[in-house]
Order: structure tokens, then sequence, then C-alpha cells
């Protein structure tokens, strides 16, 4: 396998509901270092189901996923390994609301890397001014809006030292006036070379950020670009029916 692709996926399927529903058909794609992936397509179209199955928080029901060029699907394989150098940050934050942010960010540092509690306040503390959210360090989660909440999960993930980061519609749980200072984050990770796959439903984002868009409907890829081509001049009527809609 190429060593400059992190994940490759070859005909992924999921189904639930005793094979009645298919929510994955048969996905054969693959992301590369570097690369920030985005995720399109209307809603049950299969995009978060894709999403987690890549570091097998659903589990697929055929089909393989290989990540650093080992098969995480293959059953001996120890997944939470794998898992702690692919940052995930979900649609609902999931800080833990007993813990202040800081402690937030490096507990799994400590407990799973083994780092000292110095070493993880550090980077925690850098991560966090990277955010504009250092004088936050000793607050909790209730007390943070929820655009900061985001940018505090984003970190946390972070702080794991990720080789890429998963992200599942990140901002759709945000008032409008949230999204763009979790937007600039995401950004920034991008400039910094950060591999990346984004489900959204920014599209702006998607044409901006982008490197490679895949648009997705019933559980397949329907077509993938870049973001000029696929934007611009999409090939399927599919495709063109939904961007009529949305943008």
């Amino acid at each position: 396998m190429n060593a400059d692709i992190l994940i490759q996926t070859r005909e992924l399927k999921k189904y639930f509901k005793d094979g009645t529903i298919t929510a994955l058909d048969g996905i054969t794609t693959q992301v590369r270092k570097g690369e920030v992936v985005v995720v399109i397509g209307p809603s049950g179209s299969g995009k978060s189901t894709f999403l987690r199955c890549l570091n097998l928080l659903e589990t697929p029901t055929g089909g393989t996923v290989t990540f650093e060029g080992t098969d995480i699907t293959e059953p001996k394989v120890n997944i939470n390994i794998h898992r702690q150098k692919m940052g995930m940050v979900f649609q609902h934050f999931n800080l833990f609301p007993h813990m202040t942010v800081l402690k937030n960010m490096t507990i799994a540092p400590i407990k799973l890397l083994g780092k000292s509690r110095e070493e993880a306040k550090e980077k925690a503390m850098s991560l966090l001014k990277r955010v504009d959210l250092a004088d936050r360090a000793d607050a909790y989660p209730n007390q943070l809006s929820g655009g900061q909440k985001q940018r505090i999960a984003i970190v946390r993930a972070l702080c794991m030292d990720p080789d890429v980061m998963l992200f599942d519609e990140p901002t759709s749980a945000l008032d409008p006036e949230m999204v763009g200072e979790v937007l600039d984050v995401m950004r920034q990770l991008a400039r910094d070379g950060m591999t990346m796959v984004v489900v959204t439903h920014e599209m702006g984002f998607a044409r901006e950020v982008g490197t490679r868009v895949i648009f997705m409907d019933y559980g397949k890829i329907v077509e993938e670009n870049n973001p000029d081509e696929l934007f611009s001049s999409p090939k399927s009527e599919r495709l063109k029916n939904f961007l009529a809609n949305v943008l």
C-alpha cells in the first residue's frame, strides 16, 4: 500500500435491523496524508455511518478499513491502539461535565499515552492558547458557550497527537453565530497540514478548505472531485439537484 495513504476503505458495507436498512453500500475510497476530505450529502445518506466506521465506532457489516497499513477490521487487531491516532469530534462535544476544561484535556494523554501531568498540562495550555481559550482552563463545561465547548473538544482530541482528525457534523448543534469560530479552528488545522475527514452541511467550508469533496447518497459515493470541479461542474443529476437545494 502507498505510504502516502493513511486510510483505505474497500467495499465498505453497513446494514442495520438485520439487513433491512442499508447505511453503506460498498464504499471504496482513500484518504492521503495532509488531505482534507469533506463528505457531503442529504440527511440519511450514510455520511456519519461512513465516518464512524473509519475508527470502528460502527462495526462494518462487510468490507475493510485499512489505517496506516493495518486492516483494523481484523478481529485480532487491538482497535484502541489505532483509535489513539484518530481524533474524533462529534456534534455534541462529549466533554466530561464534572471535570474542568484542563482535566478534560489531560486525562487521556496521562492515562493512555503515559504522559506526566506537567507534560500533558503544558501541551493542553499551548493548544488552549491557539484557540483563544487559555483563560477558561479552570472552567467547567456548563460555564462555556456551545462554540467554546466545540473548540475545547477539538483541542482535546489534538492533545493525543492524532495522525488524522474525524469530524462528525461539528457545527450542526451550534447557534449560527458560533459556527464561524469553530470553522476558523478547523481552517487553521488544515493550514497546518492536519489530515482531516469532515462530515458537514457547511458548503462554504467544503469549497474553501476541502482538498477533495465526496458526495454520498443512499450509502454510495455518487461523485467525488476537487471542490472547484464538484461545485461548478457536477456530473450527476443527483448532485445537481442537491446543490440546487443547498446553495
